[in-house]
């Protein structure tokens, strides 16, 4: 069964999703996030030779968006301003797609233009932008200006995906469209229709501030992110939602008596003594997840390898001899490296080209049998799409994954300079929050009868007195007593020391 995890902290939140107590996924607040947000941006450069325009956002980096990324009706309506009027009045609307192939005719330079995020910037990139708008709710994703409705391809039952299809249909405007998801499946018409109210009503407050925004505000944001992973993922499989802070307990309550009513139950606190994501041993796996290596269970293991450019993932045998033959021990090897690369792929946010390097098998159904293993997995347990090509006789699996967001290595580590970038060290962000959890739980709960000192290493110093303060201010409201910082160079990034006085 599924656990989701959340520790809540003045400075960060951090949700995790277990199966069977095995880290699979890892998110995190307290850190800008673009991706689904919209914004009233401004064409600032327009470029046919790669029909692509840049948008500026107000982010410092334009967002590029691609002529694919452009609805028909927008680039019709756009069009439409510089088209010629006949003795009638009426516009001549371009019927061939291939006169609407031409950015330029589309977009001009300080035009106006309702966008969405749909992929952070990553590396040097800006954001991703497009036109063809989403809308996420429980069961379905409303698209605003896509006349299309798709069904999620888990729900297999035919009588089903009609049923569904018959129910958005009867509700969704002219002009719009929905993919339904699979927590749709066997739903009641009143839960999807609640659903749909909701996200048409969304859809029309983003129209509103579009009109009255300013250039490059931001108009729309997903939920809060706990409340996203919770509309995200919950489902039947989900035994329990825990948390450790009890208003988020009460947010998290109150919005699934309004989505799911009958996971209320779920909803639990966290009193250990012990720091939750300890408790769970998620502190550990998180730390396992940064590691070139990763080790399987028969004595295999993965190295992992990821760029700018694609991610390569090789499999080794290690000391796992089997029990009959050669190939025997490679197939099996092989099989259990799939099942963990699928993982990783998720808990490490991994998208776009990745190529994986199985270990060569000489029986070509054997092969067969990797491929429809690993590609049945992907589907499984993967809410992202990704496509897969059969294992090529070198025994390379190519594939490739949507990107949705930074990964987990560029979350919680900088490039190290000492190395050149071929190393990492954690960043200063994640180093410092990591040194006020381990603060407060050295705090609370003890007594204390006089001030107290805490000596930090002198960036972590500079960094909590500068963004971080309040989680400082906390601490003495729950402790009673004051506390103050002191800069110590002797110190390590990762080491502090608590003086009583």
């Amino acid at each position: 069964m599924k656990k989701i995890i959340i520790n809540h902290n003045q400075w960060q939140t951090r949700i995790a999703i277990t199966y069977e107590d095995q880290l699979e996924n890892i998110y995190f607040s307290g850190q800008e996030t673009l991706e689904r947000a919209y914004f009233k941006g401004t064409v600032t450069k327009v470029l046919p030779g790669i029909q692509t325009a840049f948008v500026d956002i107000g982010q410092g980096r334009a967002g590029f968006l691609h002529i694919s990324e452009i609805d028909r009706e927008l680039a019709i309506e756009h069009m439409s301003k510089d088209l010629q009027m006949e003795d009638d009045d009426r516009v001549i609307i371009p019927k061939k797609n291939s006169e609407l192939r031409d950015i330029s005719k589309i977009l001009k330079e300080g035009d106006p233009i309702l966008v969405q995020v749909s992929k952070e910037p990553v590396y040097e990139k800006g954001a991703k932008l497009t036109t063809c708008f989403t809308l996420p709710g429980r069961f379905i994703v409303l698209m605003p200006n896509i006349p299309r409705i798709g069904v999620s391809k888990k729900i297999a039952d035919l009588q089903e995906r009609s049923r569904l299809k018959n129910v958005v249909k009867s509700l969704l405007p002219e002009g719009m469209g929905c993919i339904i998801r699979t927590t749709a499946q066997e739903q009641g018409d009143k839960e999807i229709i609640k659903d749909i109210k909701y996200l048409l009503k969304l859809w029309h407050s983003i129209e509103k501030n579009y009109d009255k925004g300013k250039p490059q505000q931001r108009l729309h944001n997903d939920l809060d992110l706990s409340l996203q992973i919770i509309r995200d993922f919950l489902d039947d499989q989900v035994s329990v939602i825990i948390t450790d802070d009890k208003n988020n307990q009460l947010d998290i309550y109150k919005f699934i008596k309004i989505i799911g009513p009958e996971h209320t139950q779920k909803v639990k606190l966290y009193t250990g003594k012990e720091p939750i994501f300890d408790y769970f041993d998620l502190e550990a796996q998180i730390e396992e997840a940064l590691e070139t290596k990763v080790n399987l269970k028969s004595g295999g293991s993965l190295i992992i390898e990821t760029t700018e450019a694609m991610s390569v993932i090789d499999v080794n045998t290690g000391k796992f001899l089997g029990k009959k033959n050669l190939e025997d021990t490679i197939f099996k090897t092989n099989i259990e490296a799939a099942q963990e690369v699928a993982r990783q792929l998720r808990l490490r946010n991994i998208g776009g080209l990745i190529v994986i390097d199985f270990i060569d098998m000489s029986t070509t159904s054997n092969k067969q049998k990797l491929f429809q293993f690993f590609e049945k997995t992907l589907r499984e347990r993967d809410k992202f799409q990704s496509v897969v090509l059969k294992v090529s006789e070198f025994g390379l699996v190519q594939m490739t994954r949507k990107r949705s967001g930074k990964t987990l290595l560029h979350q919680l580590t900088n490039k190290c300079a000492a190395c050149s970038g071929s190393g990492h060290v954690k960043s200063l962000q994640a180093e410092s929050f990591a040194i006020l959890r381990d603060i407060k739980h050295a705090l609370i709960g003890e007594q204390f009868s006089g001030n107290i000192i805490i000596d930090l290493n002198m960036a972590i110093f500079d960094y909590i007195t500068s963004v971080s303060y309040d989680a400082i201010l906390e601490f003495e409201k729950i402790i009673q007593a004051k506390i103050t910082l002191k800069g110590d160079v002797t110190l390590a990034m990762n080491q502090y020391a608590i003086e009583k006085m």
